[in-house]
């Protein structure tokens, strides 16, 4: 069985605070300061260590493609966020991985988050066929693309425009925290249930590309998963 996820966050405020030792600043003096001294990009986007989870989406889905079930979380107690998703990969053994970025992001942020609870993960999270870069278990569809790095790394809004199948219509990215502050949980795990669905959207269009899905399965496969997108996007 492979997991289709994707994680939202904010910022761990009260963490960035004890890191900078800054407990007076507002918020948006902290996050000037903090995109200054903490990123190491461009962007001034924080690393996973600095980011708490709001919301988690999990598809699982059959190796052959075929979804299984869904799985998903929103809320303000993260304790509660990780137990639900680690019990959620429990249900199968010898799980594999499908995401856009995990590996530079939501993998790295369920360790730091377990480790700030001092909770356990799944041991097949640690397992060589899930940390092992190039592993088939754990498709990063950043690595797949970019051909491990060698080109640049694709968004994943401009990977369904070139799909010409719109992504990013609930909600984007920038626009969680905001939500989060309008008491809008519902509306960010939609958002993540939207990414998670347009992620397993241009996984199957890359399976068939490269000739590992027939043409009648994918067909088939990613009508039901346009489908399904769209009524995420219409709610």
């Amino acid at each position: 069985m492979l997991f289709v996820f994707d994680i939202e966050t904010i910022p761990d405020y009260d963490f960035i605070r004890k890191t900078l030792d800054d407990f007076d600043s507002p918020e948006d003096v902290l996050m000037e300061k903090a995109s200054e001294e903490l990123s190491r990009n461009q962007s001034g986007f924080l690393p996973p260590m600095y980011h708490r989870m709001v919301s988690w989406v999990g598809l699982w889905i059959e190796n052959t493609g075929m979804p299984s079930s869904k799985a998903g979380w929103h809320g303000e107690d993260e304790l509660d966020g990780l137990n639900k998703i680690f019990d959620a990969l429990m249900t199968y053994k010898d799980f594999g991985l499908i995401h856009h970025n995990g590996r530079g992001f939501d993998l790295p942020l369920l360790t730091y988050r377990a480790m700030k609870y001092n909770i356990q993960m799944p041991f097949r999270l640690n397992h060589y066929d899930i940390r092992y870069r190039f592993s088939k278990a754990n498709t990063d569809l950043m690595d797949e693309f970019s051909n491990y790095g060698a080109s640049s790394y694709p968004k994943l809004k401009h990977l369904g425009l070139l799909i010409d199948v719109p992504f990013k219509q609930t909600a984007d990215g920038s626009e969680v925290l905001e939500l989060f502050k309008a008491g809008e949980l519902e509306k960010i795990e939609q958002y993540c249930y939207e990414d998670v669905m347009a992620t397993y959207i241009v996984w199957l269009r890359f399976k068939y590309t490269v000739g590992d899905i027939p043409e009648d399965v994918f067909l088939n496969l990613n009508d039901r998963a346009v489908k399904k997108l769209n009524e995420i996007q219409n709610l």
